[in-house]
């Protein structure tokens, strides 16, 4: 994960810098915000490779003289159909569409919303898995 935090790193200095020109030079406040939270975005991407490297230290592909076999074995849990993704999209739909139309149907949508990622979440707790 060090090459990918130096390559995300590299990439947040570079939206830094552009948006210090840009700031400079074109003074318009919509370009300003894409580079800013462009620049952020590439800092916490690069900022979680960092602890994670620190944390688990190098992988096998990190390594040049690493084997096939290091990485075999399982990789984690993948869970199988779930209804809970299109509940949460529903709720969201309907909380989006409240924002229009009034607080009632916010609080139905955020309510949908609610049941929906909180059954993603839950889901599988204290499972293992086959």
């Amino acid at each position: 994960m060090k090459s990918e935090a130096y390559l995300f790193g590299g990439v947040a200095v570079f939206f830094l810098l552009t948006d210090a020109v840009y700031i400079l030079l074109a003074r318009e406040p919509a370009g300003i915000a894409a580079l800013t939270v462009s620049c952020f975005m590439a800092s916490v991407i690069s900022f979680f490779c960092t602890v994670n490297y620190r944390r688990k230290g190098l992988r096998p592909e990190d390594r040049p003289t690493a084997e096939i076999h290091e990485r075999a074995g399982r990789i984690d849990f993948f869970p199988p159909e779930s209804g809970h993704p299109a509940v949460t999209a529903l709720g969201v739909t309907v909380t989006a569409i409240g924002l229009v139309y009034g607080a009632w149907l916010f609080a139905i949508g955020f309510g949908i919303f609610a049941i929906g990622l909180l059954g993603m979440v839950f889901e599988f707790v204290g499972r293992e898995g086959d």
